[in-house]
């Protein structure tokens, strides 16, 4: 049995111990593949417990903001905690597949510019592809066909400059974070979808077809009202399942152009199931989903998490998604590809702000293949969290280098505005 002075604030239940009156501090994924607006949610009905069992297999309640599940349901160690000896839920296995990368590994690609000399490329591609999706979306909008020609040869352009540097793309993406959030999540998922591909040793042609299927996965939500998206409140079962119906609309509007491959309507019609089975709109496990739509469900998340959206102000630090995507490897993502997507952007993700020991901040500029944990960076505040008049770029994975990181930090830490750097 549990002693009452074992009982700690917040404990981790099984779904059957959700009771209404608890108050859901985590679940066992990211808050952004869910419908909840907060990080925390008071159960008020039946209906929140069928919300909440649609979307985690277990959750995190405290027990100080709300009532406590029985002993029964706990979950300790990987082990219900129980008068009822109820066996703990086996997290799925998925090292059949592990060979897999063995096979898609055909090319390597070697750094051949700089970020400064990549960078002026790159926004070019971007200001190109940004009105490009955006007419596109505002042509299906008025009920008009897609066009896929608007964003093919841009994307085409995208991967080539991701193949020469990806460090490039990756900084822009963090620099341009706005308020347009179909837009830019459009772009941003289109380019780590091709920095993954990259990293996976794809071909050419491979990548593009990845990234432009990152580019399409939500055309979908044109169908859906404005309002619905838009919305800040918590939604209800109902507008849950009216926004999941969004990749039938993305099927639907993709097919009737002719111009999509079986593999990216494939993509597209998978990037919301999860390994563990408990994604949609099929609820598929890890080894009926096909590799490019494992790809973009984790690819999707990471840009959602680290982008601004209109229900919540709260932006995840690129290190921050990496942890929250690193909390879910095995359950809701395949713990190989979870690890292959970390080692493409780095433990220290291009566009992270660092703290350094001596009190120094700075944010990375690239991420160096062979030493992950060495980016290069750019101090931006001196020890005393004081703007340096000349910002001063520095290798760490040089021997000689005098810094050493401390940790990573926030978002917006010290009234830093990534938008703002003009790098």
């Amino acid at each position: 049995m549990i002693q009452s002075q074992d009982i700690p604030n917040e404990v981790k239940t099984s779904m059957d111990g959700l009771r209404v009156g608890m108050y859901v501090t985590r679940l066992d994924r990211p808050w952004l593949e869910t419908p909840f607006p907060l990080q925390g949610v008071k159960i008020k009905s039946a209906e929140d417990i069928d919300l909440l069992r649609r979307y985690a297999n277990y959750v995190y309640v405290d027990i100080e903001r709300g009532h406590a599940p029985e002993n029964r349901f706990w979950i300790l160690e990987g082990q219900l905690a129980l008068q009822d000896e109820v066996p703990a839920p086996v997290q799925p296995q998925f090292r059949e597949t592990t060979n897999e990368y063995t096979k898609l590994k055909k090319c390597f690609y070697r750094i051949s510019t700089t970020v400064e000399q990549e960078m002026d490329s790159a926004r070019q591609i971007t200001g190109q592809l940004d009105n490009n999706i955006k007419r596109l979306y505002g042509d299906l909008e008025k009920g008009h066909h897609l066009d896929i020609s608007l964003v093919k040869e841009g994307v085409a352009a995208l991967v080539d400059s991701v193949t020469r540097n990806p460090s490039a793309f990756s900084l822009l993406m963090q620099m341009q974070k706005s308020d347009e959030y179909t837009y830019n999540h459009s772009l941003g998922t289109s380019v780590w979808c091709a920095q993954f591909g990259r990293h996976l040793g794809l071909e050419k042609d491979d990548i593009r077809e990845l990234a432009l299927g990152g580019m399409l996965l939500d055309v979908g939500k044109v169908r859906l009202p404005q309002t619905l998206l838009s919305k800040k409140e918590a939604i209800s079962p109902a507008e849950a399942m009216q926004i999941q119906q969004h990749v039938d609309h993305s099927l639907r509007i993709l097919a009737q152009t002719g111009a999509v491959s079986p593999r990216v309507m494939k993509m597209v019609a998978t990037h919301h199931e999860r390994a563990d089975g408990n994604g949609y709109p099929e609820g598929l496990p890890n080894d009926q989903i096909p590799i490019f739509g494992r790809i973009a469900g984790i690819v999707d998340s990471y840009d959602a998490m680290t982008s601004k959206k209109p229900y919540t102000e709260q932006i995840y630090s690129p290190v921050e998604a990496i942890d929250e995507l690193y909390k879910c490897r095995g359950s809701s993502f395949q713990e190989e590809l979870v690890e292959q997507f970390i080692q493409t952007i780095g433990i220290y993700p291009t566009g992270s702000l660092i703290e350094f020991v001596d009190g120094s901040v700075g944010v990375v500029l690239e991420v160096n293949d062979l030493k992950r944990l060495f980016p290069v960076v750019m101090i931006l505040l001196d020890e005393k969290k004081v703007p340096l008049e000349n910002f001063l770029k520095i290798d760490l994975s040089r021997e000689d280098s005098e810094y050493k990181i401390k940790n990573a930090l926030p978002y917006g830490a010290y009234g830093i505005k990534m938008d703002e750097l003009f790098l």
